[in-house]
């Protein structure tokens, strides 16, 4: 009980990183461009990643390695979806529909992994969804043609979630870490070099040197790292709605920081989402079995 109440407030850790540094990443990717942006903070966090598996001496296998793979294609898809998806659709509605991979990771999980589901758990899915609504959209939704690509985006994120629930039990969580986010720097330079923007990698860019610093360390390294370890611990589809926080704290800190306002519908939003957590929370099956994690 005790390490899945320390991963639960890990991971919730990691959604407030993302939630913050969504303003960063947003004015950062307009100075250089999506893909440039991505190259030089995968390329970073997988330096760093890569340099503490070294020094920390942690064995790696072919078969990390090709799980480092898997997991690293799909991140890096979800990241490419949602790029493509807000050129055609809103940001409200790409926000909204991406956070509806908590549906996904608890279909997959029910159907595919045989995770025992609890009413209580599956109530929280719904009710996060019908918050994450009414926070991104604010109970207005305009479909767009991005719309199904918002939705790819989120098939991607759950097939992640649970792949790392997979994963980490049995691998060193260390080099998974470091593989994917190596994957994803390699793809992300393609997408740079497509986009014209290849000259540019290697380049200096102060203008998004705090958005780089903040987002490698914390919202990257930090982040993946967290979760490939301490999904370990819990189950996917709680996973995935704790990551649901992830756009409260998103508007909380565009708020503090922007002078947004959340309005009702934000408010009614993010109330429900963290009334749908606490639902999975009390209700978490007590029978999950913990395999013995490599550490």
């Amino acid at each position: 009980m005790l390490k899945k109440l320390g991963a639960d407030g890990l991971l919730l850790a990691v959604t407030v990183f993302w939630g913050f540094t969504f303003v960063l990443v947003k004015e950062a990717v307009e100075a250089v461009g999506v893909f440039l942006f991505l190259s030089q903070r995968f390329i970073l966090a997988f330096i760093i990643m890569a340099g503490i598996c070294v020094v920390a001496r942690r064995p790696i296998s072919g078969d990390v390695v090709l799980k480092g793979l898997t997991l690293g294609a799909l991140l890096f898809g979800a990241f490419a979806f949602q790029t493509a998806a807000l050129a055609w659709t809103t940001a409200s509605n790409t926000a909204f529909l991406t956070g509806l991979n908590v549906l996904f990771v608890s279909i997959i999980s029910g159907v595919f992994l045989k995770q025992r589901l609890t009413g209580f758990m599956i109530a929280g899915v719904v009710m996060a969804s019908v918050g994450l609504f009414f926070l991104c959209t604010g109970g207005r939704w305009i479909v767009n043609v991005g719309d199904l690509l918002a939705l790819t985006c989120a098939v991607f994120i759950a097939l992640h979630v649970v792949f790392t629930g997979r994963y980490a039990r049995l691998s060193d969580v260390y080099w998974l870490t470091a593989v994917q986010l190596g994957v994803v720097a390699v793809l992300s330079t393609g997408g740079a070099v497509l986009a014209g923007d290849g000259s540019g990698i290697l380049t200096w860019h102060p203008e998004i040197l705090n958005a780089l610093v903040i987002c490698v360390l914390f919202a990257t390294v930090f982040a993946f790292f967290v979760q490939t370890s301490m999904q370990r611990f819990t189950t996917p589809t709680h996973t995935a709605l704790i990551f649901c926080m992830e756009p409260v704290f998103g508007a909380l800190y565009a708020a503090y920081a922007l002078g947004e306002r959340l309005g009702s519908g934000g408010l009614v939003g993010a109330t429900l989402i963290l009334v749908g957590m606490i639902l999975s929370e009390v209700s978490f099956p007590a029978r999950f079995r913990v395999d013995t994690p490599k550490v």
